[in-house]
């Protein structure tokens, strides 16, 4: 019997589903591997997504990411035996697949080996590929738990083979569960050791007024897509400048999109996207629609690495920006600020998304925010310009009317 949990989007309520080789659509994936007793032989959660590079027909390249999988099954999954070892399979979409092994030693057990079968046949994902096929990856993992402990990385994992890039986080794993019970000692990754063990930074700074952040120069702008199985679902573009105060000390960061990955889920009301990086666990712009006929940003979620060591965290679920029609794009060039609370401002720059209605991958005709809609100042033009002209009209008039009194004074 196979159970596991499906959490859509940050403050949704977890649902836990067990099924027998059954089926749900899933984006953060839970794992609950039971042997014949119905004890727990197995246990695993995390998140995952996949960028493939390809040749197309006309010899050029392009990329795909897959971050929704849609429908996934988990055929082949096993506790292991005396020959066989625990293994997590994961099947979605049209005939992909993904594999990890799990091996034991006298007082470990590893995380052998990690395999992603894609298909790019799939006409929906690879339009246009050239070879047609379902192409395999296998990368060697080797990572080594002592045995009774749960591994942990919230961190993000990167495998990298050839055209494909694995990312992995949120990550919570153990095989050869003892005793049916899932441990509560958990065995850190690397990246996770090193991120609880920073050294805080003492500042010197009196906190007692307000201090005002050094002015940052304007962020780069980032470029990121969704995908699900019919395609890209969610596009932005956008420079993003976080605005944080804490113990009335303010801070402007810089989102460098470079250094920053992405994740996201679409849903027919829903749409997230998430943000991460070495200071930031997650930046969550969640999306809804009202009325059945627009949508705006709803919810903002984040938690982040300050500069002293300490971790703020906000969410407000009950914003309001980004208003637009379904089937087109909100677009605001200028500098825009979500104000998510009294500590914590989003400025936005060269902003552009669209969460729903996507189509080819492409943008839709825009909505232009009020910041950048010009038309009002022609009127205000127009009006200046024809006051100045009978401001003139007049002066030269009375002008006129001077110099012809004076023509005719008494002898």
């Amino acid at each position: 019997m196979v159970c596991f949990r499906l959490s859509p989007v940050p403050g949704a309520g977890l649902v836990l589903f067990c099924l027998v080789l059954g089926a749900i659509r899933s984006y953060a994936l839970e794992l609950n591997l039971t042997n014949s007793e119905n004890a727990t032989c197995l246990y695993a959660k995390w998140q995952m997504k996949f960028t493939i590079h390809y040749e197309t027909t006309n010899k050029t390249y392009k990329t795909v990411t897959i971050s929704d999988l849609g429908t996934v099954t988990y055929n082949g999954s096993i506790c292991g035996d005396d020959q066989n070892g625990p293994k997590i399979e994961v099947q979605f979409g049209s005939g992909f697949s993904w594999t990890v092994n799990f091996t034991k030693e006298v007082s470990n057990y590893s995380i052998a080996s990690i395999s992603f079968s894609y298909n790019t046949r799939d006409n929906t994902i690879f339009p246009d590929a050239q070879d047609k096929g379902i192409l395999t990856v296998n990368n060697p993992v080797a990572i080594r738990i002592p045995l009774n402990e749960i591994f942990r990385c919230n961190s993000i994992s990167t495998l990298e083979d050839n055209d494909v890039v694995q990312k992995y986080w949120d990550v919570l794993v153990q095989a050869f569960v003892q005793n049916g019970t899932v441990s509560t000692k958990e065995f850190l990754c690397d990246k996770d050791k090193t991120s609880t063990t920073v050294a805080p930074i003492i500042h010197t700074v009196v906190p007692s007024p307000t201090t005002t952040p050094t002015p940052k120069e304007k962020p780069k702008v980032g470029t990121y897509s969704i995908s699900n199985g019919n395609g890209t679902c969610l596009l932005a573009s956008m420079g993003l400048q976080l605005n944080v105060t804490q113990d009335k000390v303010a801070s402007v960061i810089n989102i460098n999109p470079n250094s920053t990955d992405f994740t996201g889920s679409c849903h027919p009301q829903t749409a997230l996207l998430r943000l991460n990086s070495s200071i930031i666990k997650y930046l969550d712009f969640v999306f809804a629609v009202k009325n059945e006929n627009r949508f705006y940003l709803k919810e903002v979620n984040v938690s982040m690495y300050l500069v002293n060591g300490s971790v703020f965290s906000i969410a407000n679920n009950n914003l309001s920006y980004w208003d637009a029609p379904l089937g087109s794009s909100y677009m605001c060039n200028k500098e825009q600020t979500v104000s998510v609370s009294g500590t914590f401002q989003i400025n936005t720059f060269d902003l552009r998304v669209q969460p729903f209605n996507v189509m080819e991958g492409k943008y839709s005709t825009a909505q232009e925010c009020s910041l950048d809609d010009d038309t009002i100042l022609v009127p205000i033009i127009v009006g200046a310009g024809l006051s100045g002209l009978i401001i003139v009209i007049v002066i030269a008039y009375l002008i006129g009317r001077r110099k012809s009194y004076a023509g005719y004074q008494t002898l």
